[in-house]
This record gives structure tokens, sequence and C-alpha cells, in this order.
């Protein structure tokens, strides 16, 4: 069995442990490596304002990360009531991917979006087959959209 618990900054050694076997897992997934720059990237996250809106969940079982969701209020005058989340990311182990392991992170991001007191969480669909799967059977979820990224220069 596993548990879904707050990422905080003492399980970011597990989390490191967790990207690591995610990329030999997945190697033509992940192109960059959770080096000691992502690492102290990650320990200044926990003391940055800019992450106040945050939500990060990690799944646990026999003491590793076996999961990962991210989300974020998103804070926008357009909404003035802040009634919308983003989910950022969701990975899952692939030797626990059937195992329901997202479906139980998903549901916590969900229940930490209420709390909060947002009502829609707007996710970008990875465009691979199990990815879609997953988010097509999500329970209360509909495709809207097509997402376009930016860069800013």
């Amino acid at each position: 069995m596993f548990e879904i618990k707050q990422f905080e900054r003492e399980d970011i050694d597990g989390v490191i442990a967790f990207e690591r076997t995610l990329r030999e897992q997945e190697p033509d997934t992940y192109y960059w490596e959770p080096d000691e720059a992502y690492r102290k990237q990650l320990e200044q996250s926990f003391e940055d304002e800019r992450f106040n809106t945050a939500m990060s969940f990690i799944a646990v079982k026999d003491d590793k990360v076996i999961g990962r969701i991210d989300g974020s209020l998103i804070s926008s005058r357009s909404d003035a009531a802040c009634f919308s989340a983003y989910m950022d990311w969701i990975c899952v182990l692939k030797t626990e991917r059937h195992n329901k392991v997202a479906q139980a992170l998903l549901k916590r991001l969900r229940k930490e979006c209420r709390e909060r007191g947002a009502g829609v969480l707007i996710a970008l669909m990875a465009n691979n087959e199990e990815a879609q799967r997953f988010y097509r059977s999500a329970e209360d979820a509909a495709i809207h959209d097509t997402g376009i990224w930016m860069e800013i220069k």
C-alpha cells in the first residue's frame, strides 16, 4: 500500500531519487537530470514566496517516493475569485502505474483545490497514449481547449 502526503523540504532526497528512477525507467521521456542545481532550486522553493500558491504531493510506498503531483492556484484578475487552479505535473513510476497511484494523487490535489477555494482544475494533457487514457478517464473532467506554450524572451 502507499500513502499520499504533502511534499515537504525533508522529502527532497526521496523526490530526487524518484526522478532519477523515472529517467531510468523512461530514458526517452525526461531530458534533464535532477542534479545539484535542481536540488538547490527545490530547497529554495520552500523559502520563496512565489511558491505560496503551490500545491505539491507525493505518493510514498515503503519509504520511497513512487509518484508526484504539482499544481498551483491561478491568481488572475480575470478570475478575481481565484476560482481556478493549474495542474502542472503528475507522474508515477512505470512499475506502479496500475496501482491507482495517479488517481489517488489527483484526488488529493482536487481536495486541496477545494480547500483553497478553487472549483476548476486545469491541466495540459501529455500527448502520449498512456497519459491520454489517464486524463480521459478522470472523473468529472471534460476536454476543452488546446494548450500553447510560449517562451518568454
